[in-house]
């Protein structure tokens, strides 16, 4: 194994014959244990952050997985013009090569190993200047990052500031945005080598509500009716996200019934209007009755043929 080489398997803990799946719960799970927002001031965590998110972004990539499994860490080096074959038995970074730095083999140094392996076909040892030249720009990697937004913000709008590695980002969050969304800052990921960042991509994960539930782009919602107007009939008040309402209920509405109220739910990420809001009945009767009440109620249980 080469000096600095980084096995990315071994990072993430997982296998090498690991699913993309397997490679993304890994990379979630570790993610969310070092992230600097989790772990303010701590440097290692900060550069354990950097490391598995490295090797999150070279595996979860289908050709640079196979780079990597082929070249190891000379992945981004193979098969640029200009590039050489290595030789038989090259794997995993160097394993199953040997060389001797001491036998007169390579007397230049790590540098001449790597020309002969990736240089231009000759032999001999480049120059700075080669090497300067044969240098490529990069641009930075994108990055992604987990927000919570509340049912209020994604039904009104809102902007929301975060730190991410020390930087601070403020974001507009449009209104529908739904759980999984993916919003792109352009720009805003990781530095570049000689060019551009990368863009952060922020993915919405969706704060649960007390009182609403959430199917796509309408609510439902559940809504106490005495049992006085479930029988007679009458008017309830109702809660949405944008204020209260009145909602006539039919006499004879039992527990259960939903009702639909156009337009009261969520506005549409794309598109116009909005979803609608189902209000499901749950009828209440009271735990204790005035003398009163209970006279009534036979009364009306004997009308009915009750006892």
């Amino acid at each position: 194994m080469a000096a600095g080489y980084k096995d990315y398997y071994k990072i993430l803990g997982v296998e090498r014959g690991a699913s993309e799946k397997e490679i993304k719960q890994a990379y979630r799970k570790l993610a969310r244990k070092y992230h600097p927002d989790v772990n303010p001031g701590d440097k290692s965590a900060e550069e354990k952050f950097k490391e598995i998110s490295e090797a999150y972004e070279v595996l979860s990539d289908k050709d640079k997985r196979q780079k990597y499994d082929q070249f190891g860490q000379f992945w981004q080096q193979a098969g640029q013009p200009g590039a050489g074959t290595p030789p038989p038995g090259w794997e995993e970074g160097f394993q199953g090569f040997n060389f001797d730095m001491g036998q007169g083999g390579f007397e230049g140094g790590f540098g001449d190993l790597f020309d002969m392996l990736f240089g231009q076909g000759r032999t001999g040892t480049r120059t700075r200047e080669d090497r300067r030249r044969t240098w490529t720009p990069a641009r930075g990697r994108d990055v992604e990052y987990e927000i919570e937004v509340s049912l209020e913000e994604a039904f009104s709008g809102a902007t929301k500031t975060f730190n991410i590695d020390g930087r601070r980002i403020e974001v507009k969050i449009p209104q529908g945005v739904k759980d999984g969304s993916r919003i792109r800052l352009a720009g805003q990921g990781e530095p570049g080598r000689g060019t551009e960042r990368g863009d952060l991509y922020l993915i919405v994960r969706m704060r649960p509500h007390p009182r609403f539930e959430r199917r796509e782009d309408d609510l439902y919602t559940d809504i106490s009716v005495p049992y006085t107007t479930a029988a007679l009939g009458g008017e309830v008040e109702v809660q949405t996200l944008s204020g209260k309402l009145n909602m006539k209920v039919p006499s004879g509405t039992s527990t259960g019934q939903t009702f639909r109220l156009a337009g009261q739910g969520m506005p549409r990420l794309r598109g116009s209007g909005k979803g609608d809001l189902y209000a499901r009945v749950k009828v209440t009767v009271p735990k204790t009755l005035s003398t009163r009440e209970r006279e009534l109620l036979s009364e009306l249980a004997k009308l009915q043929g009750g006892k």
